[in-house]
């Protein structure tokens, strides 16, 4: 299927085969900023850009972000040092007032008496001798109780409190622009690189408003790709802030639900809650997600399906839908009825099972040409669920492989739904396509329809199993949504999308009935997460970041869509499991599922049993603990006696000493009673892995905050 069955130019990058224009020896000088007239706002836009984007950790929202210190300083609650600072300031005050007063005395004068000469004491020298002793007495005092009452500490906070106010009416005000050659609303790469006109018209359409962060994200992205420059320049010439745009015309979403960040590809998810639970550095920090984390896969199990759809599946979706817009990525979500995925109008492609309206098909045999793979990623799909990890899965591949070859050879394509129900089961059909074979002399083709037959002859031959999950899709609610290329009348008029297309900047949806047909809507899941990962990992470009997620991901898992997920890490492409509980998985495949993704989420609810597998997941680290040991204090003497009796009957306890023993040892990070327990509505614990190995370890995140 090209390009214009869909109805988009899948490249964001103009596919020109133009050179660009050589990049002058030194770089030109920038403009200056032209002056902003009076009482003139700097778009929204302009600012967001301009906002310090700090270098951090794999899943911290990077926009605005302070880093923190690795460890918590020890800190005394604000109220307490205020009140221990006006305490020891009156004390101190109070001293010194005695002091000079007399009413101590005369004690603390004495090295002053006995420093100064006999013949000194009506002179100057002695006049100043004394006001530097009384200075340097009084100075004493004041450093005593000032340290003692944390008075340096009480001024560190309150200039750092003045600093942040300052900062905050600042940020209020407009921070003041970054300069010229760092200013990302000038255009820097681009004058860099020679296209100063290109930059100054980018620079105005960013400064009047006419540009989104989509633009902005799409026309850079295609610039540092380094493809067809001078169609770029051309294009901005002629459209502005509407160059190189998707294949659909688009440039925004129709609405938004998450924050994002388009220059770096984040969308934020959550703040990591101001909790002991959590490592210093991270409480307060915003979490995000981006390809960076998501090109691991990810795991996200939550038994109310709220929090897990509306806090983390549904801004990923529209993140990418957004990044695809960008040019940069291409994702396809396989939903259900009451998803929390954007509208239909922010995707290209909508297939629903059920709907003969549709303009698309799903193509089911991804594209593939070759029987064998073909057969194999529809054999995934069928009977994946019925394999175990130790038992040899190829059984039905072989079968399937074994039809559609010589299906293939007749009729240069592959059977419809109908048409492979009927080879399963009619003798009659096996008859018909031996006839053809004869009459082509496929001799090849014969022996395998043979082997097949033999086969199904034999005692729990594949034909039965097969044919029983196939009867499965052949309903009327599934014509419209099945389709194999080439069946003509069959196919209707609609367009057919192969997954092979998800090298391109392309948006899906894949709604299903999982109410009604649930047999049937987990094989077709299935089978969009064979035909991903098959493709996924095979693409020529892989500049376009590929993803799927699977909103009700239950009996998708299977062994081979384990190993297929393993080589998605280094494809730029990855999954997102959705799940209510771990039981939706074969017990056997649940610690492989965990081990295989890189990003694992528990939101609230999840069963103790599902907390083990998470518990285990993330292992242990190393804590230094505080163990207290109270031993009582037995009297030797009468009068301790007495005043131990004494203690007993005003505080009602013995008297007892107490021990402080620290020691490290190693636990759990989370232990499966706290994940159960212990967590609040609308809260999560989060670990991510990004792909070049970093991680952040598990983290109690606030969703949506």
């Amino acid at each position: 299927m090209d390009s214009e069955q869909h109805g988009q130019d899948q490249r964001a990058v103009p596919s020109v085969g133009a050179t660009p224009p050589p990049p002058p020896r030194q770089p030109p000088a920038l403009p200056p900023r032209p002056p902003a007239p009076p009482g003139a706002t700097v778009h929204p836009l302009v600012t967001w850009l301009r906002m310090p984007r700090p270098k951090a950790g794999p899943g911290i929202w990077r926009a605005g972000h302070k880093p923190r210190a690795a460890e918590e300083p020890d800190k005394v609650p604000t109220r307490q040092l205020l009140v221990g600072a006006v305490a020891s300031a009156l004390v101190g005050w109070l001293l010194g007032s005695l002091l000079w007063n007399g009413y101590l005395g005369q004690f603390w004068i004495w090295p002053l008496l006995l420093l100064t000469p006999d013949d000194a004491f009506q002179s100057m020298y002695f006049v100043v001798a004394s006001w530097t002793y009384y200075a340097v007495v009084f100075g004493g005092i004041a450093v005593f109780f000032g340290r003692l009452g944390g008075w340096p500490e009480l001024l560190r906070r309150t200039r750092a409190a003045v600093r942040q106010a300052n900062a905050n009416a600042e940020a209020a005000q407009g921070a003041p622009p970054p300069p010229p050659e760092s200013d990302p609303a000038l255009w820097p790469q681009l004058r860099a690189d020679g296209a100063e006109a290109a930059a100054d018209a980018l620079a105005a359409e960013l400064r009047e408003g006419r540009m989104t962060d989509v633009d902005y994200a799409r026309i850079d992205h295609a610039w540092r790709t380094g493809r067809a420059r001078a169609e770029i320049t051309e294009q901005v010439r002629a459209r502005g802030a509407a160059a190189c745009a998707h294949g659909s015309g688009a440039r925004d979403l129709p609405a938004r639900a998450a924050q994002h960040d388009l220059p770096l590809r984040q969308v934020r998810i959550g703040a990591a809650a101001d909790s002991p639970r959590n490592p210093y550095v991270y409480r307060g920090a915003g979490i995000a997600l981006d390809p960076a984390v998501l090109g691991t896969s990810a795991l996200v199990v939550g038994p109310s399906g709220r929090e897990p759809a509306e806090g983390i599946v549904g801004p990923v979706i529209e993140s990418l839908c957004l990044q695809a817009l960008a040019g940069q990525a291409a994702v396809v979500a396989v939903t259900s009825a009451g998803s929390a995925a954007p509208q239909n109008r922010a995707f290209d492609v909508v297939l629903r099972a059920g709907d003969p309206s549709i303009a698309h098909g799903l193509d089911l045999y991804a594209g593939l040409d070759d029987a064998d793979e073909a057969a194999a990623v529809l054999a995934e799909a069928l009977v994946g669920d019925l394999t175990e990890a130790s038992r040899d899965d190829r059984w039905a591949a072989t079968a399937l492989a074994q039809l559609l070859g010589p299906w293939r050879a007749v009729h240069d394509r592959f059977p419809g739904v109908d048409e492979l129900r009927d080879l399963l089961d009619s003798e009659a059909a096996r008859a018909a396509l031996r006839a053809a074979l004869d009459e082509r002399e496929a001799t090849a083709h014969l022996r395998e329809l043979d082997a097949f037959e033999r086969r199904s002859a034999a005692p729990g031959g594949p034909a039965e199993a097969l044919s029983t999950r196939v009867a499965l899709l052949d309903r009327p609610a599934f014509h419209a949504l099945l389709a194999a290329p080439g069946l003509g009348d069959a196919a209707g008029d609609r367009a057919v999308f192969s997954m092979q297309h998800i090298d391109r900047p392309v948006r899906v949806r894949i709604d299903l009935p999982g109410r009604v047909h649930t047999d049937a809507s987990r094989i077709i899941a299935r089978l969009v997460l064979a035909q991903f990962t098959e493709w996924a990992a095979s693409r020529r470009d892989q500049s376009v970041f590929a993803f799927l997620v699977l909103e009700d991901a239950i009996q998708t898992v299977t062994p081979n869509s384990l190993r297929g997920l393993q080589s998605l890490r280094r494809s730029n492409a990855g999954v997102l499991f959705s799940l209510r509980n771990l039981s939706d998985i074969p017990e056997g495949l649940r610690d492989h599922l965990l081990a295989a993704v890189g990003c694992r989420i528990a939101c609230v609810g999840v069963s103790s049993w599902d907390a083990q597998h998470f518990a285990t997941a993330w292992g242990t680290e190393w804590v230094e603990t505080e163990a207290i040991t109270h031993r009582q204090v037995r009297a030797e003497h009468p009068g301790t006696k007495v005043w131990h009796a004494v203690r007993k009957m005003v505080t009602g306890r013995d008297v007892t000493t107490k021990s402080v023993t620290m020691r490290r040892e190693e636990r759990q990070r989370w232990s499966p009673s706290q994940l159960a327990n212990e967590m609040q509505t609308g809260h999560a614990v989060i670990s991510l892995t990004a792909v070049t190995g970093e991680r952040m370890p598990p983290i109690l995140t606030k969703l949506g905050g």
